[in-house]
């Protein structure tokens, strides 16, 4: 009974040391920063006004209806902006907002899969594109502002640091057709076509025979494998089938196999929102901004309110790819050449 009393004791007292503490001074309760003082925090993002002024007149918000689903670079005075393809890609509908101008219509001109970048043309005139940094060799832990959520009239912004070096992303798990397979040691036969894999938008169909792939012959899985793992995600191949009497070429699309037959890890599930696309990129900048999917497409600037790359994915919780500008430039360059001719 004594010692029951001596612990009710202990515990009265501790009570009454912590709220006497929490008196004093906030400083022995705080288990955190300020929101104020927090990274996404106002003060902190206060300090980054010229650089969202910056994401504010070169950056474009893209809708399907009134749903945000990706953002984008502006590139000319006329219009063409640059985004990420395998958000945008196929949505009929799409409209736009650059800075306070609303663009009804908008419409994606060229497509390039091997960087997963769209070009989408709007009717403007005087937008202000962005300007390109003189490189993006930047250290581990250098600065840099993105876009974060918007309200209807106001760019906002997120801020981060680069947190690796410059990199290849392979495909995840390599480029596969998208379709299912059976082999009777006679002929190669499709079971399965994936929804949204390259095979369906080509038009394979189940009860196709895989007769060619890349215009060598194949008659077993292990002949369509070699040819394969040379290829890469984002790239085309002209597969032969034999429907029935009718033979056809077509050209298919190759995919991820991470993408069409994923299986997710540990860190996949706590990751949340990821994109569709997040591997198959020659290179990429990887900066620590908490993002989700559709807020790739838009700019990457550093504190000089340049261009250092284009946010092309957003691969797990602690990890956003970007196109490093040279690239970028390199790119989109040429995509509107392309386009104007």
């Amino acid at each position: 009974m004594k010692q029951s009393s001596y612990n009710w004791a202990r515990v009265r007292f501790a009570a009454i040391l912590l709220i006497s503490l929490c008196g004093v001074g906030r400083i022995f309760c705080q288990q955190s920063l300020e929101s104020n003082f927090r990274i996404s925090g106002a003060g902190v993002l206060g300090i980054f006004e010229p650089q969202r002024q910056v994401l504010q007149k070169s950056s474009a918000v893209i809708y399907e209806g009134r749903k945000e689903i990706a953002y984008g670079v502006v590139l000319t005075e006329d219009g063409y902006i640059l985004s990420k393809a395998s958000e945008v890609e196929g949505i009929s509908g799409l409209s736009m907002r650059v800075d306070l101008e609303f663009f009804k219509e908008a419409k994606v001109v060229l497509v390039d899969t091997r960087w997963d970048v769209a070009l989408i043309k709007v009717d403007a005139k005087g937008l202000l594109p962005v300007i390109y940094a003189d490189h993006s060799e930047l250290v581990q832990g250098t600065w840099v502002v993105v876009n974060g959520a918007t309200s209807r009239t106001k760019r906002r912004l997120l801020a981060g640091i680069i947190s690796a070096k410059m990199r290849e992303i392979p495909p995840e798990g390599g480029a596969v057709l998208g379709v299912e397979l059976k082999e009777d040691g006679k002929s190669l036969e499709v079971s399965k076509v994936s929804a949204g894999s390259g095979a369906e938008e080509a038009g394979i169909l189940p009860g196709d025979v895989i007769v060619s792939a890349d215009g060598k012959a194949v008659k077993d899985i292990n002949a369509l494998f070699e040819i394969l793992k040379e290829k890469k995600e984002g790239e085309s191949m002209l597969v032969g089938v034999r429907r029935k009497k009718e033979k056809l070429e077509l050209s298919v699309r190759l995919a991820a196999r991470g993408e069409l037959f994923a299986e997710e890890n540990r860190n996949d599930q706590m990751s949340g929102d990821v994109s569709k696309r997040r591997g198959g990129f020659p290179r990429v900048l990887q900066h620590d901004v908490l993002a989700n999917s559709n807020t790739m497409g838009g700019p990457v600037i550093g504190l000089d309110g340049r261009l250092i790359g284009m946010n092309i994915a957003r691969a797990n919780r602690a990890e956003t790819f970007a196109i490093p500008g040279e690239d970028l430039k390199i790119l989109a360059e040429g995509m509107v050449k392309q386009a104007r001719n």
